[in-house]
């Protein structure tokens, strides 16, 4: 019996290639179609809907506005962020730090930058939600330097394991820190995709070489090698 070979599939989503968003007060790149920017080759990722990496200028940001059925990140990248919610949560998250709402049924929620001289820059993401509906959910992460270099830090998954936050997603979402030199391996089930983002340094993967703002998208590869020269810092969604 001959053993089918498959083909890793690997789809690089270049820093500059992503969709603009200036708006004065907000500077957004945008992954995949969001908002006024529409892309029929680059509607998402498997359950990975939205990726925008914003700016926002001190004392600006975004007002109340709704969501529902979204699982919904906010990861900080430099600068501070403050949430508030109709959960009746109040927050400010700081750099190296990660937030989650499950919008379920429906939220209300505002993010804003509370600085008066520094600008906040961060990652907005959104999965797809197994199911529609239910109680609305609040987490948060917090990173800050003591996720463990050389390794992948599971942070949210489909079930909760490894200290990781449970959520409605078949996705499990790490943080991944490597030192200049350095390598690790992850590995998943067949028929599970990737997506690795970088937030700074740089990062080599499946023959790709990667820099902040960067994406991959990777299928049918059981094992993944990354691999950092001068060190790096990277999201990586392991999806079903």
């Amino acid at each position: 019996m001959k053993t089918e070979l498959v083909t890793p599939n690997i789809v690089k989503r270049p820093a500059e290639a992503r969709g603009v968003a200036e708006l004065g007060w907000l500077h957004s790149r945008h992954t995949f179609s969001f908002g006024n920017y529409f892309d029929a080759d680059h509607m998402g990722f498997r359950s990975l809907r939205v990726i925008n990496d914003d700016v926002v200028e001190p004392g600006r940001g975004f007002g109340e506005h709704p969501h529902r059925d979204a699982e919904i990140f906010s990861y900080v990248i430099e600068g501070e962020l403050e949430h508030k919610d109709s959960l009746g949560n109040g927050r400010v998250i700081k750099a190296g730090d990660l937030q989650y709402i499950s919008a379920g049924r429906g939220v209300v929620h505002s993010e804003f930058n509370p600085s008066p001289k520094k600008r906040v820059h961060f990652l907005q993401i959104w999965l797809t939600p197994k199911t529609s509906g239910g109680v609305p959910r609040y987490a948060e992460k917090s990173l800050g330097q003591a996720a463990g270099p050389n390794q992948l830090t599971l942070l949210f998954a489909g079930k909760a394991r490894e200290q990781a936050i449970e959520i409605r997603a078949d996705a499990d979402i790490y943080f991944g820190k490597l030192d200049a030199g350095r390598q690790l391996e992850h590995s998943s089930p067949a028929g599970r995709g990737q997506w690795l983002q970088v937030i700074s340094g740089d990062v080599s993967v499946a023959g790709e070489n990667l820099k902040p703002g960067d994406g991959l998208a990777i299928e049918n590869t059981r094992t993944l090698s990354i691999k950092s020269g001068g060190g790096a810092e990277f999201l990586l969604f392991d999806l079903n």
